[in-house]
């Protein structure tokens, strides 16, 4: 296969070696895959309701091989390859596996038919051009489908960092990524060359004993701070406590469990092709809409009537 030629990166955002590190970690330690799980039930029934069956399919950077379990078990899809920049583990289902980068992508224009990737996009350091780079992927009438952090996941964990690292320490340090809008996925599809895009989200909320209970369950998920621009210093005792302190007193349930927000984006879009469905051109309307409502029509140099 030939690789595409990358697009020239925006602002690193991300230590992405880190990254691969954490999950390497987090792989060896018994990962957390709540998550992942609930992701990959909720892909199964989306392409469950496509009518089209999908010969060469793409798992792109999800961590671990549940979207590769889901989709076996679908009858509209034949090969799966996994790409990943992380070789496979042990626990590993698929035989056929690309070691690869979501930011640069080593395969030929028009190669799949499907395109997942689940948990992964938000990492990247430049989105656009590793949706660019999934466009080309797809044969026309493809389909790319993705499941990503939003920005309210850990709103909770996120404030009350701010509020303990202002009180112990006077400033607060970067610590939670900037996760995508879901505005602005739509029009990232749309710039990348997807047809009809459509994105939504899905808003899960985990309860846990203890602020600690859920910094436990990020590192089993290797979702813990991988900013570049990340506080390199050790976290002070101190702080750590007043971050469980603050939030136990602002996101409590009555039993006395704490809330933790898992924001869930899904986008999806189309490799352009002829059979789709197209706007239609200005002026090219065989009815009026005045007579659709009922009502009279009024030039745009008229008045209405009092």
């Amino acid at each position: 296969m030939m690789a595409q030629t990358p697009t020239s990166p925006g602002p690193l955002v991300f230590d992405r070696a880190l990254i691969r590190a954490r999950r390497r970690r987090a792989a060896a330690s018994g990962p957390a895959t709540f998550l992942l799980d609930r992701i990959s039930d909720e892909l199964a029934e989306r392409l469950g309701a496509v009518m089209r069956r999908f010969d060469r399919v793409l798992d792109l950077g999800t961590p671990g091989d549940a979207i590769h379990v889901a989709l076996s078990r679908l009858g509209s899809v034949g090969t799966i390859i996994t790409a990943d920049a992380m070789p496979p583990g042990e626990t590993t289902r698929t035989a056929r596996y690309v070691l690869a980068d979501e930011e640069a992508l080593p395969f030929c224009d028009s190669a799949f038919d499907l395109i997942v990737s689940a948990l992964a996009l938000h990492f990247v350091n430049d989105l656009p051009g590793a949706l660019v780079q999934i466009r080309r992927a797809l044969k026309p009438d493809g389909l790319f489908v993705a499941a990503l952090l939003g920005g309210e996941t850990l709103t909770e964990l996120r404030q009350s960092f701010a509020a303990a690292e202002s009180e112990i320490e006077g400033g607060v340090s970067p610590r939670v990524a900037p996760f995508a809008d879901l505005r602005d996925l739509g029009g990232l599809l749309q710039r990348a060359g997807f047809a009809l895009p459509v994105t939504d989200s899905d808003r899960l909320t985990v309860r846990y004993d203890s602020a600690f209970a859920l910094m436990h369950d990020l590192r089993r998920m290797g979702a813990t701070n991988a900013l570049l621009d990340r506080r390199r210093t050790p976290l002070k005792r101190a702080t750590l406590l007043r971050v469980a302190e603050a939030y136990a007193q602002s996101f409590v349930d009555g039993d006395g469990r704490l809330r933790a927000t898992f924001e869930i984006l899904w986008l999806s879009g189309w490799a352009p092709h002829s059979s789709q469905q197209q706007p239609l051109k200005p002026g090219s309307a065989q009815a009026r809409l005045a007579d659709a409502l009922g009502t009279r029509e009024i030039s745009a140099g008229d008045k209405a009537g009092r």
